[in-house]
């Protein structure tokens, strides 16, 4: 059973190599496909909640070294999201909830953030063969940029935001 799991995962992890770019890519331009996911408190979110303001979208794994750099690239800027009312969601296609809680432990997150438990819908919908990707989502839910499984600086994810978020800052949030 434990092979059987290793060699999935290894061949997993060989198609995630071997997948060409624009083959994960969505279409700058085109509406963000919805889901609805739970948290890791079990509440059902979707992504029209968040209809409004600019989301950062992170499809990614726990086991994913290249997710855990780019985490901490997000959460270098932190600070800078939060103040320009930007949320992060952050989809683990392949994680039970328990190694999402054990992934993320007690980091303290300065941006609005949630972790969703992907059933499916996210892996599906966002045609997810390279990981990890981000996706920059506006306002009206129409996807804005797409790293296709490449990697962001810290400074890239600065400009990002300031050139698709249309809406004013948040003043005021504790």
């Amino acid at each position: 059973m434990i092979l059987r799991k290793r060699i999935i995962t290894l061949l997993f992890c060989f198609s995630l190599i071997m997948t060409p770019a624009w083959v994960a890519a969505i279409e700058v331009g085109t509406p963000a496909p919805g889901f609805a996911l739970k948290s890791l408190a079990g509440q059902e979110v979707s992504l029209a909640d968040f209809k409004g303001q600019l989301v950062l979208l992170k499809l990614a794994t726990t086991w994913c070294p290249t997710c855990k750099q780019l985490s901490a690239e997000i959460n270098q800027v932190g600070a800078f999201l939060k103040e320009q009312n930007v949320v992060v969601l952050e989809v683990f296609i392949q994680d039970s909830p328990a190694m999402v809680e054990r992934y993320l432990g007690d980091k303290e997150m300065l941006m609005d953030y949630l972790a969703l438990i992907d059933d499916g819908q996210a892996h599906k919908a966002y045609s997810v063969y390279l990981i990890p990707r981000l996706l920059v989502i506006d306002a009206e839910q129409t996807v804005r940029f797409d790293t296709g499984g490449r990697n962001l600086a810290a400074e890239d994810l600065v400009r990002l935001v300031k050139e698709f978020n249309r809406q004013k800052p948040a003043a005021g949030l504790n």
